[in-house]
């Protein structure tokens, strides 16, 4: 597939668009002694970015029935702390040009939808014509599904853009084409041992792709 067969660019948020890793790693302790799983000693912390999100999870002790708990706690944190939360260098500029070529963006992301707006400002924020955004950390197949259904575009044209192993995953579960960022969460060994579709190193390589 070509990139001009591309009808429609889907994004995550966190890690591909946001970055806000380091602000997630700076209450990651808080969440832990909140909900009872293990604390990340700094040590592991490249160690954990090399292993596939759920092994992640479970190396932690999280039970999948806190995750919808904890997510709804990082949320309300994430927009307190929205104002102090940038763009990845590159990204404004890579959102402007796509827009200004005619692609077709959405976004879906396990974070709030008034949070990522907040990030993304008024200008950007517009640049998408629809989100897909809230409920559990695994939930990202449901929202490609209802992309997908509000879109008018069939999977296999749509390109899906993340920086995690399960975006690829649910990507892959509802036939989208799976795009991979390698400069957010997940070491970029592990997101190109899962040979995505097609993986980007810059923002502006994506641009030079799809436009």
């Amino acid at each position: 597939m070509t990139a001009a067969r591309y009808k429609l660019v889907i994004f995550d948020f966190d890690g591909t668009l946001s970055d806000s890793g380091e602000w997630l790693l700076s209450i990651i302790d808080e969440l832990a002694d909140r909900f009872r799983f293990r604390r990340v000693d700094p040590d592991e912390i490249e160690a954990l970015r090399r292993r596939p999100t759920r092994e992640v999870i479970e190396h932690l002790g999280i039970p999948r029935w806190k995750l919808p708990l904890i997510a709804r706690h990082v949320q309300a944190r994430f927009g307190r702390s929205a104002a102090d939360i940038q763009l990845f260098g590159g990204v404004r500029t890579m959102l402007k040009a796509m827009s200004d070529a005619g692609v077709r963006m959405m976004l879906c992301s396990s974070n709030a939808e008034a949070n990522v707006r907040a990030v993304l400002g008024r200008e950007d924020a517009a640049r998408f014509e629809a989100y897909f955004c809230g409920s559990g950390l695994f939930g990202k197949a449901r929202k490609f599904r209802r992309a997908i259904r509000a879109s008018g575009v069939a999977a296999p044209d749509i390109l899906a853009i993340g920086d995690e192993t399960r975006d690829i995953d649910a990507a892959r579960e509802v036939g989208l084409v799976a795009g991979a960022v390698l400069w957010g969460y997940a070491n970029p060994d592990t997101l190109l041992a899962m040979k995505p579709d097609v993986a980007f190193a810059a923002p502006q390589e994506i641009v030079a792709f799809l436009t």
